[in-house]
């Protein structure tokens, strides 16, 4: 009886043994070692010795079968993910919405105080040289002074109208007087009555009064426009970064809703449109590859290990049964 149970347990501590140094052997060594000159046989262990082509492999099998476009445009446009980005959404602009911060101070919890007045500052330099380019024109000139020039004959002709025909009827005293007497001159000198001749009176005037207006107008805007317009801008800027939030979203549903609407929007058409420059851009297979590369072989094995280190561990006490096995079946055939 005694060989039925000592061969089985030296061929399971057999076993057992064998299997445990061949998976030390996989890591282990991590460099080559030399004695006399000569480099010992399996050394460095499996896996140093073939981290380059393993980095290689588990790039592109991680780039062509885990993170391709179609997996990641599934994930990423997936109904729970689109879900998630709008629900994120309105969360942040409800914090927004009961934020007392001014915009301001919301801000520079993002960006340093000088970059927020500097980019105020460009936008309102950049709007101010614009508007002063666009007001300096001549066409703008002329077209408020023609604007105005007709705005004030129309009132004028209304005004005018009354008081010609006022005169024209003897308005100043009934049955003639002097009000009849410029009512008949005025119809003896222009054959119209008085309303038609206030109205070419006016008219007369029209064209001269917008030229004059039209050339203070030009030269008010040429040289005076860039410092009105920047001051204007300057300071509506900065009571707009002034206020708080909360009043800034204040009765603003409708525009939230457009806002998160939009950038769902254009997350989905970007995911559609750029993921595969993104994914070319980025070359996830070169950069799976240099990090495998970059790891020192310790941190390597204790990568491994924490993810496979259960199914190594059944690898050695199957090599324990087996020899076990092949223990027993040898003293029967024997």
């Amino acid at each position: 009886m005694t060989p039925y149970i000592v061969a089985p347990l030296v061929g399971s501590v057999i076993g057992y043994i064998t299997n445990d140094i061949a998976i030390r052997m996989l890591f282990r060594p991590h460099k080559a070692r030399y004695v006399l000159g000569h480099k010992v046989p399996f050394t460095p262990g499996i896996i140093p010795k073939e981290k380059g082509r393993i980095a290689a492999s588990v790039g592109a099998s991680i780039s062509v079968n885990l993170m391709n476009r179609e997996v990641l445009e599934k994930n990423l446009l997936s109904d729970e993910m689109l879900e998630k980005l709008d629900n994120a959404l309105r969360r942040f602009c409800n914090t927004l919405r009961h934020s007392p911060l001014s915009l301001r101070e919301w801000l520079s919890q993002y960006l340093p105080a000088s970059d927020i007045e500097d980019i105020a500052d460009k936008t309102c330099d950049d709007l101010t040289s614009l508007l002063h380019k666009k007001l300096g024109s001549q066409e703008v000139g002329d077209k408020i002074a023609h604007m105005a020039v007709k705005h004030v004959m129309k009132k004028m002709q209304h005004f005018g109208s009354g008081i010609g025909d006022k005169l024209a009827e003897g308005g100043i005293g009934e049955g003639g007087g002097f009000g009849d007497m410029i009512g008949r001159g005025i119809r003896k000198i222009l054959g119209r009555t008085g309303s038609d001749a206030t109205s070419k009176f006016i008219n007369s005037l029209a064209e001269p009064v917008e030229q004059a207006l039209s050339a203070n107008i030009n030269d008010m805007l040429q040289n005076h426009s860039e410092e009105i317009v920047g001051q204007l801008l300057h300071t509506e800027m900065d009571d707009f970064l002034s206020r708080p939030m909360n009043k800034l979203l204040k009765g603003k549903d409708a525009e939230i809703e457009r806002f998160v609407s939009s950038v769902l929007s254009l997350y989905k058409s970007t995911i559609k449109e750029r993921l595969p420059r993104i994914l070319e851009a980025v070359d996830i297979r070169k950069i799976v590859e240099d990090r495998i590369n970059e790891m020192d072989m310790s941190e390597a094995e204790k990568i491994i290990l924490d993810v496979i280190s259960k199914e190594l561990r059944a690898i050695v006490w199957l090599g324990a049964g087996l020899g076990f096995i092949m223990g027993f079946v040898n003293c029967l055939i024997i």
